[in-house]
């Protein structure tokens, strides 16, 4: 366990910190305590609520999500950061309002924030290292059990809001977190106080209703989770509410007034990679697994594999006005491995008044990808 010597040290410590900090591109950084009663006590009533859905990863660790030193021993302070990540690319109310162009999530368009920010949080203790000499240390990103959100609003970083994103008030919401769990005994900062008011915009622009009262979110609506997280097949009556966004959703973000505060990031590594801001969802729909793989390389989206992504894409092209374009692509996947992307394609053919014959709709996940199925379309 590392001692400071006196206030005036602790103090010239953090201020270097700070400066480390924003030279390797965090646009904050603050420092939070490792009390986090109330939290817990939310996040077990979530679980309960089965709000999680089929996140099992959020309950198997117990409390050390909320009792950071369960989770790395000695740990008496937490240093947070968040880093901007807006990228330039066509305005996202123009691509949700094209039904043929496909929708991903802004943070998402660029290189794996996991990686860039784990990076650097690494390089800032080595940096700290180097100043005081060895200490104890662990960095995260969305990479471990930990409650990144209540331990940035006990940093000072922002507030979280009603929709359960962390706002700042001086730069709305686009921006990442990461910590730095550490043994050494630095005085928190001042935590960010709430700032929503009466504002609902976040909870009225949610287009399937997750966020089922202010402060509360039930992932088993939220069409993040549908599109990332949620591995089987997406809700009949939830498909037709998720447009044409593939991986993802921003819409509580976008309906935030406090993101007219919010500046486009200057970090290269989140620049939008591949067009995939505007691309249109039959282009997208016709990648194969190769070059899924090849186009992802380096993104968070790469996660989700293959037939996700089509699965995903079948709903926005069932979503989508009907075409020549739109149906022959949803036709060219009916031979697909997948179950899983056969039954969304054939929904998504109904959608247009195309139904497939049962003994083709049964046999279509048995079918060898490549395969061509000859097939007969009846009109629904």
């Amino acid at each position: 366990m590392h001692a400071l010597a006196d206030a005036a040290t602790e103090g010239q410590l953090v201020a270097e910190i700070e400066r480390l900090a924003q030279a390797l591109g965090f646009q904050q950084v603050g420092i939070a305590g490792v009390e986090l009663g109330a939290d817990e006590a939310n996040l077990e009533a979530w679980l309960a609520a089965d709000f999680h859905g089929e996140m099992q990863w959020m309950a198997r660790h117990g409390r050390a999500r909320s009792r950071p030193a369960q989770l790395v021993p000695n740990t008496l302070s937490v240093i947070s950061v968040r880093m901007d990540y807006l990228p330039e690319a066509m305005p996202m109310d123009a691509v949700l309002a094209d039904p043929t162009r496909a929708y991903v999530s802004r943070y998402a368009l660029g290189r794996d924030y996991h990686k860039v920010l784990r990076r650097r949080l690494q390089t800032l203790a080595e940096q700290v290292a180097e100043r005081i000499g060895r200490f104890g240390w662990r960095v995260f990103t969305d990479s471990a059990p930990v409650l990144e959100k209540p331990l940035a609003r006990d940093a000072g970083l922002g507030w979280i809001g009603k929709h359960t994103c962390l706002i700042n008030h001086a730069a709305g919401s686009w921006f990442f977190l990461g910590e730095i769990y550490t043994d050494l005994p630095l005085t928190p900062a001042q935590a960010a106080t709430d700032h929503c008011g009466s504002c609902r915009r976040c909870i009225d622009a949610c287009p399937t209703g997750a966020i089922v009262a202010p402060y509360q979110l039930d992932a088993r609506r939220c069409i993040s989770y549908l599109t990332i997280e949620h591995p089987g097949a997406i809700d009949e009556a939830l498909r037709p509410l998720i447009g044409n966004r593939i991986y993802g959703c921003d819409d509580c973000q976008l309906a935030c007034p406090w993101n007219k505060f919010a500046t486009l990031s200057a970090e290269p590594d989140f620049r939008e990679r591949h067009a995939l801001g505007s691309a249109s969802l039959v282009e997208l729909f016709g990648w194969d697994e190769a070059q899924f793989l090849a186009r992802t390389e380096g993104s968070a989206i790469r996660r989700i594999g293959h037939t996700r992504w089509l699965r995903n894409i079948a709903v926005a092209l069932g979503n989508a006005p009907a075409s020549a374009a739109v149906i022959t692509a949803l036709l060219a996947r009916i031979g697909h491995p997948s179950p899983l992307v056969t039954e969304h394609v054939a929904w998504a053919l109904a959608r247009h008044g195309l139904r497939l014959p049962q003994s083709v709709a049964a046999d279509a996940g048995e079918q060898r990808a490549g395969d061509r199925v000859g097939v007969g379309l009846d009109c629904a």
